[in-house]
């Protein structure tokens, strides 16, 4: 991230003409969260279809049921993550480094009757080490064996964050998203939101000449050929080896 202190800035106004500008956009802001509330009220109202509670996924202690893992709640919202077999810490994916690891304190969910858990797309020995060197405490499973089951007409191998609901012993899927629609669980997007710079992405539409550092295909996402997030791990002196014991 530059700190050069060249980098173009906003106009400088006074205290009552910030606030002006402020006031106007404040309107937009809260038609924004008022769409967001009706969107959600949708999601909702959708209907859900019914999955295979025993589908088998690896955990801890070996094979597990998806059942199982809502641990007893009744609502669980499983991360899909991507996983390259074989490869070092180094080239594990980027971007669920970075949303997955953004989920930390649970037991708020946990409060609400929610479960959160990471479905990881790879062997569970290997990746489960991956958990243990980024410092990570949700629950964690291997879903290599069963993800193309559980994704159904989406593209195992790919980031998912779906949500389920358990009903008695039958388990449902009542809402899936890929993409953008994980933003849902990161905090850092939304804080750059809020800067002057913003992401720094080609996409946005920011000033001319603001700067474009951002995270898509590399940026944010990774430093020095690594997931940044990894780093202060590596400088605190925890081994990245990936090989199981």
């Amino acid at each position: 991230m530059s700190t050069d202190t060249t980098l173009p800035t906003p106009e400088v106004v006074d205290r009552a003409a910030f606030q002006a500008e402020l006031d106007a956009l404040r309107v937009r802001e809260k038609a924004h969260t008022r769409a967001g509330d009706a969107i959600a009220a949708a999601r909702r109202r959708l209907p859900m279809v019914e999955v295979d509670a025993s589908t088998p996924l690896t955990g801890p202690d070996g094979p597990v049921t998806l059942l199982d893992t809502f641990e007893g709640r009744r609502q669980l919202v499983a991360y899909y993550m991507m996983w390259f077999t074989g490869r070092p810490a180094a080239e594990q994916c980027p971007g669920c480094t970075f949303f997955n690891g953004q989920v930390r304190e649970l037991s708020n969910l946990h409060a609400a009757g929610i479960t959160y858990a990471t479905f990881c797309q790879g062997p569970y020995e290997e990746s489960v080490r991956y958990r243990d060197f980024m410092g990570w405490d949700m629950p964690w499973y291997s879903a290599r064996d069963s993800a193309e089951t559980l994704l159904t007409g989406r593209q195992a191998g790919m980031f998912h964050l779906v949500c389920y609901l358990r009903d008695g012993d039958r388990v449902f899927e009542t809402y899936w998203t890929n993409g953008r629609g994980v933003e849902a669980m990161d905090t850092a997007y939304s804080l750059m939101d809020l800067t002057v710079y913003g992401r720094q992405e080609d996409w946005e539409d920011s000033p001319p000449a603001w700067p474009r550092a951002g995270s898509v295909d590399g940026g944010f996402f990774s430093t020095n050929g690594r997931p940044t997030a990894q780093w202060p791990r590596l400088n605190a002196g925890h081994p990245d080896d990936l090989t199981p014991a």
